[in-house]
């Protein structure tokens, strides 16, 4: 198995629900910490919601393991960030078996 290259620096956010002020709530996102990642792209769609064109890119994410309920450990539901990009996280599964690694399965959506 040939290592991944972590070679960018991401930040993992999960989200958070925060009171609207009228009984509701809305989510924010708050940053869990620092990882450095391994990204390979696959093949992308566009597709049109109403009028508007949206790229859509499936990602395949590396970065170390963490155990299970540690804070830097990502999970479905989470997103990574980079800059002004962001990365959804889909899906999270260990990459080897000595559980040195995790994939993420991500996509990154923005206007076409």
């Amino acid at each position: 198995m040939k290592l991944p290259v972590l070679n960018r620096a991401l930040t993992l956010e999960a989200p958070v629900a925060i009171p609207d002020g009228s009984g509701g709530t809305v989510t924010d996102w708050a940053a869990r910490g620092l990882l450095w990642a391994d990204i390979k792209a696959g093949s992308g769609a566009v597709r049109f919601q109403g009028e508007a064109r949206l790229s859509r890119v499936p990602l395949t994410i590396t970065v170390r393991a963490a155990a299970v309920g540690d804070d830097a450990r990502p999970v479905a539901g989470q997103r990574f960030r980079e800059g002004a990009r962001i990365f959804a996280i889909l899906a999270v599964t260990e990459r080897d078996g000595a559980g040195r690694y995790l994939t993420c399965r991500a996509q990154e959506e923005v206007a076409a």
